[in-house]
């Protein structure tokens, strides 16, 4: 059985390889928060990638046991989450639901989809965590319907201070399959990327808001 590190290194080689991340240090990507990010991680791209997506899938199945091992139910993340979460709770035995984005406005205007009985225990699944925002709105929402939520299992993590603090603070816990510094360490390796970039990347990491780490 592989241990934390190969299971970094081969999930950060199939993203690569299937290119689920883009490098473009001289033209970065420009986030909906408006920050400037020399990468662009789309987990999407995993689930039209068969071999990647068993992968995925296997790892989440052997991580969420190891890390959370009273869990009961899995809740994925709408929409990225949601699959992964699926194919995983069927891996492991597991009911498996959703949590919207916002309340539906017709029918039963349900914002979580699937049974959820008060005091459940829940590991949320997510494909990446980047300043932590979205997930903790959904791990609110299942707070509120009363679920016991033990954590967040994801896909990759850049690991942004902004992130680990907010999780911190809601006394939530994130385990990853991989991460940002698995990823750039992996692509200089494999040339996606030169390695003097690696620098560049890690300093993005380490203060997103900020542009230096573009001179």
């Amino acid at each position: 059985m592989m241990d934390r590190q190969e299971t970094a290194r081969l999930i950060a080689g199939d993203l690569l390889a299937i290119r689920a991340v883009f490098f473009r240090p001289d033209e970065p990507f420009r986030w909906a928060s408006g920050i400037l990010s020399p990468v662009y991680c789309d987990n999407r791209l995993t689930l039209t990638a068969p071999e990647v997506r068993l992968h995925v899938e296997q790892s989440l199945a052997r991580l969420i046991p190891e890390e959370y091992p009273s869990v009961e139910v899995l809740m994925g993340t709408s929409t990225a989450g949601i699959a992964h979460a699926a194919i995983t709770a069927h891996i492991l035995g597991l009911p498996m639901g959703y949590v919207r984005s916002g309340a539906k406005d017709h029918g039963r205007q349900n914002r979580i989809e699937g049974r959820l009985d008060p005091g459940r225990k829940v590991v949320v699944v997510e494909d990446l965590i980047s300043t932590g925002g979205s997930v903790l709105e959904v791990v609110d929402a299942l707070r509120e319907a009363g679920a016991d939520v033990l954590g967040i299992a994801s896909i990759f993590t850049y690991g942004m201070q902004q992130g680990i603090d907010r999780l911190a603070a809601a006394g939530v816990r994130n385990v990853s399959l991989t991460s940002f510094d698995a990823v750039a360490e992996e692509a200089a390796k494999q040339g996606y990327i030169r390695p003097e970039d690696v620098s560049r990347l890690i300093r993005f990491r380490n203060n997103p808001s900020s542009e230096e780490w573009r001179l």
